[in-house]
């Protein structure tokens, strides 16, 4: 039997393999591992795990054969973040022992993520009376409880499921008995390695070492979020007004939480709470974001509030009959679900937003960005469809390696090579006339290869995590519908609602945006408190703050307002303390709104002092 063995090392940079001999130490061998990757000094350590088990550490002056690695076996190589002191450089000439390992740092999954990767997720089965020939504490094929990737049993549920849940998925990976010791969840790349010294850079040359390798789309087996559900209908309601005020298209920003979907095996759900929409351009058919300057300050807010953006919504809607209310249904098998320009987009999404994984190199594997359509259905009514793109579109999008189809929507289009950019083959597999299964270039291709449909609900029980008063504050950004966030709307807001339930009155999205977000009085850096009150819906919390000094002041903004010029001259009082009118203050005519003395315009509507 041969001693040469080839031992395959996986790190963040790729796999690489190693020629040994089984009568090798482990220090010889990790000399080796040192010199292949480019190592100076021992800041990296090799497992025979991927979750940092079994160590191979060069203090052990044992054969690889007496490690019990084999030819062909896998290891995993960690490096450190940080060099090491001059003192750590690897000595080739005598066995020293390495140091402690550091190692990159550990991913943190996503709370979800964790619990359900701790759950059995097996589907058990009661014992069938006539197949079950044992007693009731036996168990055999007809009775056994099944794995939760069982593709016949998710086939027969009510509807059928195509797609797997992504935690059956890696439960089906790390099953067996290796127990997943070979799994490497390894996102594609569409683009040349780096550091090939051997030839000139592209497009003078290329070689297998650092070229692409070309992409054959297949199904998706699985995928990350299994359900979309909105908390209460009034949510998508609103978000819906806009296009039945103008007949314009919308896009919206959803925000909520991943939780547990327990119809499916180890599945998951995103629970939509709120929407907003950024700044941006609607006609009837086109839709133009903006440059959105409240961004991070609207996911803060979300963040203390216990969301986070869980994906986007747009509308694709066209009016049928305005006196039965129906409308056009022009998506489906027969046109197309999502065009390529919109998987393009949904594609943006979810390279932004990835899915933390700790399976994976580079710590992170998909994501759980979703996408909604609100558009007509079978029976003319207004529909909510939810989708992702699979994790080759994520790859071709995020290399720019994807275009949309100018008179074709459900067409896509894989670049070519040029001088700036190689560009992998891209394949689809089709059935010709005769019934057999042929290879296509995708160029075209059909964006149904690309498309994972995921299905969107209302629960029959509503939930609200925000406020269920009638009178709702008005959302951000629609000024072409004369619906703006000012203090005058506020005022209104308050004058219309009840002050005994401040807590009810106050947890509104669009209204803490507006707190926070406002020119004239940003409460950023004392919302805390407030925002603690609305996540866990918590009384006292929410007085506590409404005895605050920002909000004496707000109220004070808001009587302001209400206000006739004629008679801000008697008012004298914000923010609890008192001025005197004609020398501190001065009253705008544009908008009957108070300023402090010294400022050459309004605060509140930006125009010249008079």
């Amino acid at each position: 039997m041969s001693e040469s063995i080839v031992i395959r090392i996986q790190s963040p940079d790729g796999v690489k393999r190693i020629n040994a001999s089984k009568r090798e130490t482990a220090v010889m061998f990790l000399k080796k591992v040192a010199k292949e990757f480019g190592f100076t000094n021992n800041r990296f350590s090799v497992y025979v795990n991927r979750n940092r088990t079994g160590e191979i550490s060069a203090s052990q002056n044992k054969s690889l054969h007496f490690l019990k690695i084999k030819h062909g076996d896998m290891l995993f190589l960690f490096p450190s973040n940080s060099a090491g002191p001059s003192s750590e450089v690897m000595d080739t000439s005598a066995t020293v022992p390495c140091s402690q390992p550091i190692g990159s740092p550990q991913v943190v999954e996503d709370e979800i993520d964790q619990y359900l990767s701790k759950q059995d997720g097996k589907i058990y089965r009661n014992r069938d009376p006539q197949l079950c020939q044992h007693g009731p504490m036996g168990k055999c094929v007809h009775c056994v409880p099944l794995e939760p990737f069982d593709e016949d049993y998710l086939n027969h549920l009510d509807p059928p499921v195509k797609h797997m849940s992504f935690h059956a998925y890696i439960r089906k990976l790390t099953g067996g008995a290796d127990k997943g010791k070979f799994v490497a969840l390894e996102n594609i790349s569409c683009k040349i390695k780096s550091g090939c010294e051997g030839h000139p850079p592209w497009p003078e040359g290329i070689c297998t070492k650092c070229q692409p390798s070309a992409i054959t789309l297949n199904r998706q087996k699985y995928r990350h979020v299994d359900n979309i559900m909105f908390e209460n209908h009034t949510i998508a309601d609103r978000f819906l007004d806009f296009w039945r005020k103008t007949g314009n298209q919308r896009i919206g920003y959803l925000y909520g939480r991943y939780t547990e979907h327990k119809d499916i095996p180890l599945g998951l759900r995103a629970e939509v709470a709120a929407i907003y929409e950024p700044p941006q351009i609607g006609t009837q058919n086109s839709l133009q974001l903006l440059d959105d300057p409240k961004s991070n300050v609207v996911d803060g807010i979300a963040a203390k509030l216990g969301l986070r953006k869980v994906g986007w919504i747009f509308t694709d809607l066209v009016s049928e009959d305005t006196r039965k209310g129906t409308v056009r249904y022009s998506r489906n098998k027969d046109t197309y679900f999502l065009s390529a320009e919109e998987c393009i987009t949904a594609g943006y999404f979810q390279n932004k937003y990835p899915n933390l994984c700790r399976l994976s190199p580079d710590g992170h594997f998909g994501s759980k960005f979703v996408t909604v359509v609100a558009t007509g259905g079978p029976d003319n009514q207004v529909h909510f469809e939810g989708y992702q793109v699979s994790n080759q579109c994520m790859a071709l999008v995020r290399d720019e390696c994807f275009l949309p189809c100018r008179d074709a929507p459900e067409l896509g289009y894989a670049k070519e090579s040029s001088s700036e950019q190689y560009v992998p083959d891209v394949f689809y597999k089709d059935i010709d006339k005769f019934g057999n299964e042929i290879t296509q270039l995708a160029r075209p291709l059909p964006v149904e290869y690309l498309i994972i449909d995921i299905t969107t609900t209302f629960p029959k029980d509503p939930v609200y995590t925000f406020s269920t008063s009638c009178n709702l504050f008005p959302i951000e950004n629609r000024d072409v519908l004369g619906e703006t966030q000012d203090f005058h709307s506020l005022a209104t807001y308050l004058s219309q609602n009840l002050p005994s339930v401040f807590l009810d009155i106050i947890s509104d999205f669009h209204l803490l945006q507006f707190l926070v977000t406002n020119d004239v009085m940003p409460l950023q850096d004392s919302i805390s408190l407030l925002l603690d009150a609305v996540r866990t819906k918590n009384e006292e919390l929410a007085e506590t703050w409404k005895k605050s000094e920002q909000w004496a002041t707000i109220e004070q903004l808001c009587s302001t307002v209400g206000l006739h010029p004629s008679e801000l001259h008697d008012y004298g009082t914000i923010g609890g303390a008192s001025h005197a009118a004609s020398s501190s203050m001065w009253s705008c005519l544009h908008c009957t709104f108070m300023n402090q003395a010294g400022t050459d315009q309004c605060e509140m509507c930006r125009l010249p002092r008079t």
